[in-house]
């Protein structure tokens, strides 16, 4: 993964969006020296997403099984710390 400043990535930014999308790099933004954001492929967003769906549904599937009463959302949330 690359590393750089949020002032370098603005300057490149046409050449990291050709460098994700096509060479399929991840790239690490910082500000003063703190990771603040990541630039990746919409493939690995994708496969991202799908991960956070496959547990929030293995969650809901936990909840329902543990529950003999009504679950809510909050209440699943909470229970994640979320």
């Amino acid at each position: 993964m690359i590393t750089m400043t949020a002032s370098l990535a603005r300057k490149c930014f046409p050449e990291l969006l050709n460098r994700v999308g096509f060479g399929r790099e991840r790239i690490l933004v910082e500000r003063r020296g703190k990771a603040v954001a990541a630039i990746i492929s919409l493939e690995d967003l994708r496969r991202l997403e799908a991960m956070e769906d496959a547990i929030d549904s293995a969650t809901l599937r936990r909840a329902r099984e543990e529950n003999t009463g009504f679950t809510t959302l909050e209440a699943i949330s909470a229970e994640r710390g979320e």
